[in-house]
């Protein structure tokens, strides 16, 4: 069967999301877009384990379900550790397969820092110990390093990360099997480093919020079962991972060098030319993702290794309607707009990616249509993000725009 999947996001007891981060909005939301398999996220934390345990139904070894939507038992911790000299800040995913596993890990976890303060718990514990933590509790866990080239948290973070896999996570490298691209980099920039070519890279959404789910995602066409997916992941499938879906990379919040701020946003040739400061204040630079796989890059641009994983680039429905009608793309006319569509013609993803131009231009508004074609043309123009600032996608220009609201009023 054809798996929409999205491992890594975040419940409403984690920092900075949303209070509608339960498993009901999660569903409706998964429901509209077409996603199929979620992840839970923030199983160390005590209050949204005990709504796991209540509200999902075990469906087979390691598989859940609530209202018709399957679940993998996730979360995200933050190893942060002294090692070599340097503070290093690293985010790892761990999949589990049963309660009975979390309750072990969560217990060993405890002794490192506190799990019910956050939902994405910080631990005093190297990722290297907590591999051998987790899978000397339960062989059939997966970790997974998470968004890898993000500046502050991340395995090849340009301010607390390191310059290789075995760096990080030394003789338990062999147990990594996956690594998750982050919104900020997407797998062509990853094909540029070789010593990657033997991990699988995965791409999820990191939602605060239920809109948000789905942004990035894997899709498989195989058997809905734990022990597969986990399969198709350490043998790098290719006849069952048929492709990932990705931000335009440069929408990410860190893919540029630059200094907030100041409102300082560099390329990395700009960085160089200023020597890593900021013209404005003199401070050091936030390194992005950009630059940080050019420093760490041994092939050119355009290199695609032979059993590269595709994937396909795209903008959020919500983001294309907003921007064919020129407002934010949190409004209410954006959100109605949205449920309508949805509702008439059916998910967000076969929306975006299986109706043909003819469907479109028939079942939607003329605009939104042609904005859904640009996307897929990569025919969108966009302001790099840098520093924790999103990028700015832009479809339509203000021209057209403007030129669109005149017409309609001669109507």
């Amino acid at each position: 069967m054809r798996i929409i999947a999205d491992f890594h996001i975040h419940s409403k007891y984690s920092r900075a999301t949303s209070k509608d981060m339960d498993l009901d909005h999660l569903v409706e939301y998964a429901v509209l877009k077409g996603i199929n398999l979620l992840g839970t996220g923030d199983f160390t934390h005590f209050l949204w384990l005990e709504e796991l345990r209540e509200k999902l139904k075990p469906l087979s070894y390691g598989l859940y379900g609530y209202k018709g939507i399957n679940f993998f038992l996730t979360t995200e911790v933050a190893n942060i550790y002294f090692q070599n000299g340097r503070m290093r800040r690293i985010h790892n995913i761990i999949f589990a397969p049963d309660f009975e596993t979390i309750d072990k890990i969560n217990e060993d976890l405890s002794h490192y820092g506190s799990l019910s303060s956050d939902g994405r718990p910080m631990l005093g514990l190297s990722a290297e110990n907590l591999v051998e933590i987790v899978l000397g509790i339960n062989k059939d866990c997966l970790i997974v390093p998470g968004h890898i080239w993000t500046p502050w948290f991340s395995l090849f973070g340009s301010e607390s990360g390191f310059d290789s896999i075995e760096e990080c996570f030394g003789k338990y490298t062999r147990d990594i099997y996956a690594l998750e691209t982050g919104l900020s980099s997407d797998p062509a920039m990853n094909w540029r480093i070789s010593s990657l070519d033997k991990f699988t890279l995965i791409s999820n959404s990191d939602s605060h919020s239920p809109t948000r789910i789905g942004r990035e995602a894997n899709v498989f066409e195989a058997k809905l079962d734990y022990l597969e997916i986990l399969d198709i992941l350490k043998k790098k499938d290719k006849t069952r991972f048929l492709f990932t879906v990705e931000f335009f990379p440069q929408e990410g919040k860190y893919h540029y060098d630059g200094h907030r701020n100041c409102q300082v946003r560099f390329s990395p040739q700009e960085t160089l030319k200023f020597k890593g400061l900021c013209p404005k204040c003199g401070k050091n630079l936030t390194i992005g993702v950009m630059h940080r796989v050019e420093q760490l890059a041994d092939r050119e641009e355009n290199f695609s290794p032979e059993n590269a994983i595709p994937f396909r680039k795209m903008v959020p429905l919500e983001e294309i309607i907003a921007s064919a009608k020129g407002v934010g793309p949190d409004t209410q006319q954006v959100k109605q707009e949205y449920l309508n569509i949805v509702g008439h013609w059916g998910t967000e993803f076969d929306i975006l990616f299986n109706s043909s131009e003819e469907d479109l231009y028939e079942k939607l508004p003329p605009k939104i249509a042609e904005g859904i074609i640009r996307v897929r043309k990569g025919e969108v123009n966009i302001l790099p993000g840098y520093d924790g600032e999103y990028g700015k996608i832009e479809i339509f220009g203000k021209e057209e725009i403007e030129k669109k609201e005149k017409q309609m009023t001669l109507f």
